[in-house]
């Protein structure tokens, strides 16, 4: 079959797709090689339930975090929000399009990490940030932002990047993006409401989320691992994990950059840098599963996995470096006290007054 049928430039992928050596047409695959995805409907089904359970719950202790007051100065001062905006839609998608000409990725290669550039920032972020001791409440209002924002930003920066590709655009799944907005919103109130009405409930909210976060963390490491683990390695290439390594690094530092050119407060930066660098890889296994039948994809719907997994290592390794840095840092400078006396207090036989400052 001639490999330029359908008018369609730039559309084919290939029956290995991550092997560019040969090729087919995206919109009618002429290959009789069929990828069986080693996750089954039920587990599939059952991972999905488990992290909603999960996440829901975490998002409520991450809630307890939050002050009202601090939500509406971030919206009457939205600086951080629009540097992380700039970042997450303007930085992110450019470097997939970058990464996927630099290492010359197959054009389903391309297409799959474009995808997964394109799309919103994740809850996920939410709890790096408070691992570096970012601002909670920039986070979440930034992952609120974000994901609103992709209602009408992911279609189009699809449709700017991905020319020769028709109706890619009309596959972001509108209904998930509505729903992971759901999952910020609503339990984050909920925690809300219980540090602003039971502040004392808070402390033991936040620790029980957090441990059943990591607990529930390490659980689906290891089931995704034993999972598709063996076939992530065997069918991705180099170039392609690679990739997957880059796209989250150079998010972290860019966001982290842009925020300090911006003069941004320190725990700011962290937070924007954080909120850069973490996709929504959830919605990019939607849209690659929506737009592209198994046949066609392949393996690299396995591709926001292997995202994940190197977003999630790079992420904990920035906060265990500042932690450390933090812990092991010099000492700061021991406050100076000065003391002053009142002297109608002294004539009255009144004490001298200690006021304690610092320089």
């Amino acid at each position: 079959m001639d490999d330029t049928t359908n008018q369609t430039p730039g559309l084919y992928g290939d029956p290995k797709p991550w092997d560019a050596s040969t090729s087919y047409n995206i919109t009618s695959p002429n290959s009789t090689f069929v990828f069986e995805s080693p996750i089954s409907p039920l587990m599939d089904k059952i991972m999905n339930i488990f992290i909603v359970i999960i996440l829901f719950f975490s998002m409520i202790s991450l809630g307890c975090t939050m002050e009202i007051p601090k939500i509406r100065a971030h919206f009457l001062r939205p600086k951080g929000v629009a540097i992380a905006v700039v970042a997450q839609y303007g930085f992110m998608p450019l470097s997939a399009f970058l990464l996927g000409k630099a290492f010359r990725l197959s054009p389903m290669e391309a297409l799959t990490v474009l995808i997964c550039g394109c799309c919103p920032g994740g809850s996920v972020s939410n709890f790096f940030a408070l691992a570096v001791q970012g601002d909670m409440n920039l986070s979440i209002v930034m992952t609120t932002c974000s994901i609103l924002l992709a209602l009408g930003m992911m279609p189009l920066l699809l449709y700017l990047y991905s020319q020769g590709i028709p109706n890619i655009e009309r596959m972001v799944p509108y209904t998930g993006i509505i729903l992971s907005l759901l999952m910020t919103l609503v339990p984050c109130a909920i925690g809300i409401a219980i540090n602003h009405r039971a502040p004392r409930y808070s402390p033991i909210i936040i620790k029980a989320g957090m441990g059943v976060l990591l607990v529930s963390g390490v659980a689906f490491s290891i089931m995704v691992g034993v999972t598709i683990g063996d076939t992530l390695l065997r069918i991705l290439s180099p170039r392609l994990l690679v990739t997957a390594s880059l796209m989250p690094l150079s998010g972290f530092l860019f966001g982290y950059l842009l925020s300090s050119i911006f003069r941004l407060k320190g725990k700011c930066r962290r937070t924007v840098g954080v909120e850069t660098g973490c996709q929504n890889a959830q919605i990019c296994f939607t849209v690659l599963k929506v737009a592209f039948p198994l046949e066609v994809i392949g393996p690299l719907f396995l591709f926001p996995f292997v995202f994940i997994i190197f977003q999630t290592t790079e992420a904990l390794a920035f906060a265990v470096v500042f932690r450390c840095y933090t812990r092991f840092k010099a000492p700061a400078k021991d406050k100076d006290v000065y003391q002053t006396v009142d002297l109608k207090a002294e004539g009255e036989g009144s004490e001298a007054v200690a006021i304690e400052t610092s320089q």
